[in-house]
């Protein structure tokens, strides 16, 4: 009887230790990441957010995710409206003519923001390429380090730029994130999250936006250019006046 209770108790304590030592792909981190970060509550809520002195809502109607950017000029009223193969600008509620590179450009800067507000949750859309670097220690606090980059098809104008981030090992939220972006003569960026907040039970948070003091730096030093010094606050990313709502 002795010998049958030290069996099983072998099995058990291996069992428990080969789950305790599972490692985690790519696409398990992401999906917790945005399991504590509101989940499905990004495709089930109205959002809206003040961003630099300009509105942004996102919606979905009738399945289809619409991204919006009010801004105020005295008496106009500028809507963009990014679906997503589409762009539209309103002066008031009047639809105006513009050219497809300036609408081009409207539309990546609208995502852009909502992209960056809504994170980690557009990292399960389907253009995403998920690929785990392995783990780092970040001021003593041990991270899983991803790469991300984008398809070609639906992956945008953009689909060349990379992304990394950081998922803490213990909460699985991402603390840090940096990207390499190729418009506008191109550069590397590094996002601290801070000022964590939920709202109606999706995570916000603001970010510290540096750069590199070097020009030269591959965008995988990022994280030891951070703990050595070798980055510079370039802007403070924060939004204001968060609201999240039921249709």
């Amino acid at each position: 009887m002795k010998k049958t209770i030290l069996l099983l108790s072998i099995v058990v304590l291996a069992s428990c230790a080969e789950t305790t030592d599972k490692k985690l792909t790519a696409q398990e981190i992401i999906d917790k990441a945005i399991a504590v970060s509101g989940g499905e509550l990004h495709s089930t809520r109205k959002v809206s957010f003040v961003f630099r002195d300009k509105k942004y809502v996102s919606e979905v109607m009738d399945g289809k995710k619409i991204l919006k950017r009010i801004t105020y000029a005295d008496s106009l009223r500028i809507t963009d409206v990014k679906t997503h193969n589409d762009f539209q600008r309103f002066f008031n509620d009047s639809l105006i003519t513009i050219s497809d590179s300036i609408a081009n450009r409207y539309a990546n800067s609208v995502n852009s923001v909502h992209y960056f507000a809504r994170l980690p949750f557009g990292l399960n859309d389907d253009a995403v390429k998920k690929e785990l670097l392995g783990e780092i220690a970040i001021n003593d606090i041990l991270y899983y380090k991803l790469k991300v980059t984008f398809d070609q098809n639906n992956g945008g104008e953009d689909f060349d730029d990379i992304y990394l981030y950081w998922f803490n090992k213990s909460t699985f939220k991402p603390d840090f994130l940096a990207y390499e972006f190729h418009v506008d003569g191109g550069g590397i960026r590094f996002r601290q999250a801070y000022n964590e907040r939920y709202v109606e039970g999706i995570r916000f948070v603001d970010y510290n936006n540096l750069k590199p003091k070097e020009k030269s730096v591959s965008i995988f030093e990022m994280d030891s250019l951070f703990q050595s010094g070798g980055l510079e606050l370039l802007s403070k990313i924060e939004l204001d006046s968060i609201k999240v709502s039921s249709y």
